[in-house]
């Protein structure tokens, strides 16, 4: 079957076919079309380039080597941006309340592009964290043709021969209050952290998703393991660009993939990885917008039987660059795959099943101890707890990899934003014992759920990982290590318990038992919720309100398309 088949022009046909779209054809000739190409499918390359992010700011050159495998394929290709932010640079200020945002917008974005130029295929390119489950969310939703591309891992900086990220930084300032460096030393960490291009090195919310999405059979194999600037990343873009020709004659679409099952598979290979918690959000909005059930609860049944096997950043102490030099995410996934934790029969955009994938993956050298054998696990089921109890009857997310402890009690210290906890962290007001409580942040009520990467780089840098806990409705960077609880639901500003707790209240983290409990009577909660009053809204109008309005809460991965 040839590529220039009509079938394979679905809806490209319905825009340049026939004399009355002869307006259309012009419109195209002015942007490069020749004769020929208006008999070729169309292949929208969904490029998130911009110069506002380290992590994007080398994704125009993947969008033309993606355009080119297209075009060489027998496709045109039509290179077409969509928006980012960035995480790391709007941290711990009022701006990342529109960093979950942004997902929802380019999701919109590559939707609305694809669907009104009639595009028979698509190449989504995505860096920074937020563009991956977008990408992903606006493939499933138009389910054409599609192959995710992976932007690449940065490198990593150094400083006095010591490995340096971007959560190196946060820590600094976390060690700069608390006098253990000097504003010398301060400003040569952040001077060098950061070398070019590429998303934050370690096992963060970016490399995390690359990784579930190649697990989830949506992009080529390898594709999470490579580094931004590289000659594989670019031979990456360009076969991706040639598969979604294959695709389109073999008519497999994102939800032939995305399948309950391929789910799992990305769950298990986050948990292997000892990814980070905005997987737990994320995968639940890619499913949703599959009509794919996936729940709070089957990231709990598939952690009792996953095992931690990655010593990565934030947590661990490789990067996701030295990952790459031992082959990456595919002998890590045939070893999954060999013990039955993965679903081998599940199809993938190669158009072969996961396990025709694996079947000539390497294995891993054998002296290395970056990836640690099924036989000595870091930790013998998920980091990833999904807690219940009187403060989260919805569900909360815990990231306890077992090296802060399983258990914690404390005395609540409650703070109404991220700010107001940050300063008093940085103050030395936060001692051994207390259990750092950020309500106001959910969804709804921050609006935007941000991430408290501040806070609790703020608390590791103050030398109080195991010492302190931090319990909030907001969420969590994929840089963020210590006893940490987020995704409380409900959200204090929908009336959850959160809501009413009182400094000094007494709070156990359980995640042996997967508790998170308030030492309140219920007769005294009751009470305290009769009286609690909803807070009026921080955005009447905007991006921010408008999100506010329609975003769902976080136990069903904050969508706004339910």
């Amino acid at each position: 079957m040839s590529v220039q088949d009509h079938s394979n022009r679905t809806f490209s046909s319905l825009v340049v076919d026939g004399m009355e779209r002869a307006p259309s054809r012009a419109m195209l000739y002015a942007v490069g079309f020749k004769p020929e190409d208006f008999n070729k499918p169309q292949i929208g390359v969904a490029s998130t380039w911009s110069m506002v992010t380290p992590c994007n700011m080398h994704i125009n050159r993947l969008a033309e080597d993606a355009a080119r495998g297209a075009d060489n394929a027998g496709g045109k290709a039509v290179i077409f941006n969509t928006i980012t932010i960035s995480d790391g640079i709007s941290m711990g200020t009022e701006g990342m309340k529109y960093s979950l945002v942004s997902r929802e917008v380019i999701a919109d974005s590559i939707e609305t592009v694809a669907g009104c130029q009639g595009f028979d295929g698509l190449v989504a390119i995505g860096g920074c964290d937020k563009n991956m489950p977008g990408c992903m969310i606006a493939l499933a939703r138009l389910n054409r043709p599609a192959i995710f591309v992976y932007g690449g891992t940065i490198l990593t900086g150094c400083h006095n021969d010591k490995k340096l990220d971007i959560v190196s930084v946060f820590e600094a300032v976390g060690a700069r209050a608390n006098q253990k460096i000097d504003d010398a030393e301060l400003a040569a960490i952040e001077a060098k952290a950061i070398p070019g291009a590429g998303s934050c090195g370690g096992m963060y919310t970016a490399n995390t998703m690359a990784s579930a999405i190649e697990a989830l059979g949506m992009s080529l194999p390898n594709s999470s393991a490579q580094a931004a600037i590289s000659d594989d990343k670019r031979l990456d873009c360009e076969r991706a660009g040639a598969a979604v020709l294959d695709l389109l004659q073999k008519n497999i679409k994102p939800r032939d993939i995305m399948t309950k099952p391929a789910f799992e598979n990305a769950i298990t290979v986050v948990i292997a990885l000892g990814g980070s918690t905005n997987a737990v959000l994320h995968l639940l909005a890619m499913a949703n917008a599959c009509d794919v059930e996936l729940s709070l609860d089957d990231f709990s049944r598939i952690g009792a039987r996953t095992p931690m096997l990655a010593d990565l950043r934030p947590s661990g102490r490789y990067s996701m660059e030295e990952l790459v030099s031992i082959g990456g995410i595919a002998p890590l996934m045939k070893t999954l795959l060999q013990a039955g934790l993965l679903h081998g029969d599940c199809l993938t955009v190669t158009g072969k099943t996961l396990a025709e994938n694996l079947a000539d993956a390497p294995d891993y050298p054998e002296r290395q101890d970056m990836i640690h054998s099924l036989a000595d696990p870091i930790k013998k089921d998920s980091h990833l707890a999904i807690l219940y109890g009187n403060l989260a009857t919805e569900g909360a997310v815990a990231k306890i990899t077992g090296k802060e402890g399983l258990v914690f009690t404390g005395r609540a210290k409650v703070f109404e934003a991220e700010e107001q906890a940050l300063q008093s962290i940085l103050n030395g007001d936060i001692v051994k014992g207390d259990v750092i409580v950020i309500r106001y942040e959910g969804p709804k009520g921050g609006p935007g759920m941000r991430e408290m990467l501040s806070p609790t780089s703020a608390v590791m840098g103050k030398g109080l990982g195991k010492e302190v806990a931090l319990i909030t409705d907001g969420r969590f960077s994929g840089g963020t290590h210590g006893f940490v609880v987020g995704h409380i639901t409900p959200e204090a500003f929908a009336g959850g318990t959160l809501a009413i707790v009182q400094d000094g209240d007494e709070i156990t983290i359980d995640a042996e038992n997967k508790l998170l409990t308030l030492h309140v009577n219920e007769h005294e909660i009751a009470r305290r919720l009769e009286k609690w009053k909803q807070p009026a809204p921080r955005y009447t109008r905007g991006v921010l309100a408008k999100y506010a309005k329609l975003v769902s809460s976080a136990s069903t991965g904050a969508v706004t398309d339910n």
